[in-house]
């Protein structure tokens, strides 16, 4: 079977390399040569350097193990700290000196036009430093012309690993017969090729081109006057608009302002329209306001397989919209399962977060010492999740009578909005269902007016609830996912927004998230039950708006603030 994919290493399309700007800083400060190299790889496996390169770290805390170490090292032979050291020195420079290389990038748009898929597989760790954003404008520069684009701190793990190739092949889904490697160092050549996968070993830009040219048939080659490829076209601006993710998954948004992206995420059973009352004030603010219909809701796709809601893939789909729509970083906003996605996209993909602000949803880190799915029944509060687990029961009491649901579950905390019985989330299994013995015939909700109301059933009619319901049903594969992150920190703008009479996320759920959130501010909202967008939408644009306007500069440079 013919070769038909090409991947090339992120060295060997962005020139310089870090090893450049270390040894640059090293003459400059009057270290011996290959000092910073040695101490980044101290320790061999868990070393800083592989750490971060398998995702177990971010640049930040890398940083920081990066400067201890070398104080300690010139500590110990009696060497002084060098005038204007700062380990972030390097990294500042590979992220505003290194450039793409135009005979490379031309290169890989001549495999594209010739049939050819040119992806990128990245040793590259996470960038949660406070210049993060040039990375995150490199990556999306990247994406509009590579597919995939695979980093080691995103799938956990580093060339020369094999499991690294192996992963490569699972996301492309083909066999090593079919990828051709173009590789910087010796070791990951030999890696590739022990799995059958072609490898072209680049010395060169020159050589490494004119190998590619001969296994490929692809004339690559074309002198000094090599043109630049074209910037990626921006989405058009729309009122509504659909962004397709891949075949047979598109996302559906609204959008209203310019500036700064801010995207408001909702959670479940709710719409994008849930946002309503915070999309004129924020996009009055300056920030062009996307509203995201999530994935198994309204006028985005519903697929009917569970596994296409676990939070991995739904994050997943997230940076391929950003991607898609020339968003380089993005202020989230999200509410219930919006604000769990909210939390992991800033966790996993921090480069593309400039700040993130959850309604409601709690962050914590997954315990690697207990099933999810078992400490799930330890909660009461959670026995309707439980309920949710069996495919097609809880639809078929869901979508009966869909406005009944609706007025049922979405209601507010006040008590002219309050029925003589309530939903009772801790006794769902044990009643046969989440809406058993309550009004066939509930009367209006204060949230639900009849015009938004109809919108929503008309959202829901369109796929039912087996995709939001779906949503539910990965907590031992979300368990395992979070896991490959444990012992990160999420060190972003963070904002939490409690809200006082949510009888299920409780706002003591939320103590102690300073610990993994050190930059995390909080506001909260007392009389607010759990739809707070809706609710108390007046006391929650004021939290939003004045946490936004205290926002440091999008364009900060990187910097170790222990330095």
């Amino acid at each position: 079977m013919a070769r038909r994919v090409v991947i090339f290493d992120l060295g060997v399309l962005l020139k310089p390399g870090l090893e450049h700007f270390l040894s640059a800083c090293e003459r400059d400060w009057g270290l011996p040569r290959g000092f910073l190299a040695a101490v980044l790889d101290s320790g061999g496996s868990q070393s800083p350097k592989s750490r971060a390169l398998r995702g177990h770290i971010g640049l930040s805390q890398l940083l920081e193990e990066l400067d201890s170490g070398c104080r300690s090292r010139l500590l110990s032979v009696g060497a002084a700290v060098p005038d204007g050291f700062s380990v972030s020195r390097p990294f500042r420079e590979l992220s505003e000196g290194a450039r793409l290389d135009p005979a490379m990038m031309r290169a890989a748009r001549e495999l594209r036009e010739h049939g050819f898929q040119p992806g990128v597989l990245a040793n590259r760790w996470p960038d949660d430093s406070r210049g993060r954003r040039a990375w995150a404008e490199l990556q999306l520069r990247l994406r509009s012309h590579f597919r995939p684009v695979l980093e080691s701190g995103q799938i956990g793990a580093a060339k020369p690993e094999p499991s690294a190739f192996r992963s490569l092949l699972r996301e492309l889904g083909t066999g090593p017969e079919q990828v051709i490697v173009v590789e910087e160092q010796e070791p990951s050549v030999a890696a590739a090729r022990a799995l059958g996968v072609a490898a072209v070993l680049a010395r060169d830009t020159e050589s490494a081109l004119r190998e590619l040219q001969e296994i490929t048939g692809v004339r690559l080659l074309f002198g000094a006057d090599t043109e630049p490829l074209p910037e990626p076209i921006c989405a058009e601006e729309l009122a509504h608009g659909h962004v397709r993710i891949r075949p047979g998954v598109r996302l559906h948004f609204v959008e209203l302002g310019r500036g700064p992206a801010l995207c408001l995420c909702h959670g479940f059973p709710e719409c994008w329209l849930s946002w309503r009352f915070q999309m004129a004030p924020l996009a009055r603010a300056g920030f062009r306001v996307i509203a995201l219909e999530m994935k198994g809701y309204g006028d985005s796709s519903a697929p009917s397989d569970i596994s296409e809601y676990s939070q991995e893939q739904i994050c997943k789909d997230f940076i391929t919209f950003l991607d898609k729509l020339g968003i380089p970083q993005v202020i989230l906003v999200g509410h219930d399962w919006g604000g769990a996605m909210a939390w992991n996209v800033a966790l996993f993909y921090p480069e593309r977060v400039r700040a993130v602000a959850v309604l409601n949803t709690p962050f914590r880190p997954p315990d690697p010492d207990s099933d999810a799915l078992e400490k799930l029944r330890q909660i009461p509060e959670f026995d309707y999740q439980l309920y949710f687990q069996e495919p097609g029961v809880a639809e078929a009491e869901l979508e009966r009578d869909i406005g009944r649901t609706l007025k049922l579950l979405i209601r507010s905390a006040e008590p002219e909005d309050r029925l003589p019985e309530s939903v009772d989330v801790r006794r769902a299994r044990e009643r046969g269902g989440l809406l058993v013995g309550l009004p066939e015939d509930p009367p209006e909700s204060r949230l639900l007016p009849p015009a938004v109301l109809q919108y929503y059933i008309q959202q829901f009619q369109k796929s039912g609830f087996r995709g939001p319901l779906n949503w539910y049903r990965n907590v031992r594969e979300n368990q395992s996912w979070a896991l490959r992150a444990h012992g990160r920190t999420i060190p972003l703008p963070a904002l939490m927004v409690t809200a006082g009479k949510d009888p299920v996320l409780k706002p003591g759920l939320s103590k102690g998230m300073e610990r993994w959130i050190p930059r995390l501010q909080r506001g909260h909202i007392e009389n607010c039950g759990h739809w707070t967008q809706m609710e108390r939408p007046l006391e929650l644009n004021r939290i939003l708006l004045d946490w936004l306007e205290n926002l440091p500069p999008e364009n900060s440079c990187p910097a170790n603030s222990k330095l």
